[in-house]
């Protein structure tokens, strides 16, 4: 009740001014525009020349403020007045407290009977919270680990980045909206640490030099025993991929040494085999040249200066009988050199067919060898 009775005094008291005649008075500089943070205050000067008697300040279209020549009018206390004299103007002040977010837009400051008017924004901006899942994270030594810093109610968006005081050998960040809810934004740092220290998430504002930070504990542990040189030591992937390269190659290589090997075994194995018939072929033309032995021995070709002893009992036959000899025993003596003769022929056609025979059963064991 009370607050509507200053509002319909507050009106009285303009309309009552506004009644009265005057100058026409100038405003030399209006309210320039503000960025406020939510709770905080914001001030607007307005600046007129000497001899005015009603100054209004508005938000939004709603008059919350009057100022007389002898006192402010207030309708809020949220809204208040200060004043600034000099020689040729003079400056009112409004300051708002407590600023809200539903605070920002216009703010207009006038004069009465004067068709000059002084404008200027109000823009306030909501400081959320930071929020870390964990306040103590236990990572391992040298295992790449990421941590998420969630920002969350603010008006705009904030900035996030990260200031590290852990050794690192790889540290990067990126920050997305959430997907579903355009007012929580998050920041997520992955790195690979080395030993313990602390994060920070920091959070500012675009406009304004305010900011908010979070920090949490890292605590380095070493890896387990077991996991030493198994999958904590596992190899890139571009150095499995080159090692399926190299065996795939290798083996390629291998394929090709044994098709190489093969061939020269099968061409040396025909080669040989050509070789084998050439000397059957030899064989059996020697065992042909060797087939009648009675003609080599009847035509001397064996040994030129060898004669039978038919030939020499022809020869001695032949010769005149000496004085006093019989020819009847010549004739029984040469009887046992015929038979003789017979033999040595007989021996050396034996001979020769052992000879043939010895050399069909090489022959035999050479091609089962073979």
């Amino acid at each position: 009740m009370e607050g509507s009775w200053r509002d319909v005094l507050a009106v009285l008291v303009i309309l009552a001014q506004l009644t009265v005649s005057g100058s026409s008075y100038q405003i030399i500089e209006g309210p320039r525009n503000v960025t406020a943070l939510k709770g905080s205050e914001a001030r607007f000067n307005c600046t007129v020349t000497h001899g005015w008697k009603l100054i209004m300040w508005a938000l939004n279209g709603i008059v919350e403020l009057s100022l007389t020549s002898q006192k402010p009018i207030i309708t809020s206390n949220r809204f208040t007045s200060a004043s600034y004299n000099s020689t040729d103007s003079f400056i009112s002040e409004m300051i708002i407290h407590n600023v809200q977010l539903n605070d920002s837009g216009p703010v207009q400051c006038s004069l009465q009977n004067s068709n000059v008017f002084g404008f200027a924004f109000l823009s306030v901006q909501v400081m959320g919270t930071l929020n870390i899942p964990s306040s103590n994270l236990i990572v391992t030594e040298g295992e790449p680990c990421n941590v998420t810093c969630y920002a969350v109610g603010w008006t705009p968006l904030p900035n996030i980045s990260w200031e590290l005081e852990v050794p690192v050998s790889h540290s990067s960040y990126y920050s997305f909206l959430e997907p579903g809810n355009s007012l929580r934004v998050l920041s997520v740092l992955d790195l690979t640490p080395l030993g313990n220290g602390t994060l920070t998430c920091v959070a500012e504002m675009k406009d304004l030099q305010a900011s908010e930070s979070l920090t949490v504990n890292l605590t380095v542990v070493q890896p387990p025993p077991d996991s030493i040189g198994g999958e904590g030591q596992a190899l890139p992937t571009w150095a499995i991929i080159l090692l399926a390269v190299a065996f795939s190659l290798l083996l390629i290589l291998i394929i090709a040494l044994i098709i190489i090997f093969c061939c020269c075994c099968v061409s040396r194995r025909e080669k040989e085999e050509s070789t084998y018939q050439n000397e059957i072929r030899k064989s059996a033309n020697v065992r042909t040249g060797k087939a009648d032995p009675e003609t080599w021995l009847k035509s001397g070709k064996e040994n030129y200066g060898y004669k039978s002893d038919e030939a020499r009992a022809a020869q001695i036959a032949s010769l005149p009988p000496k004085s006093g000899e019989v020819s009847l025993p010549e004739q029984r003596s040469s009887l046992p050199q015929q038979k003789s003769t017979h033999i040595m022929v007989d021996a050396e056609r034996s001979k020769v067919h052992s000879n043939l025979r010895n050399q069909g059963v090489d022959d035999m064991a050479v091609a089962c060898g073979a």
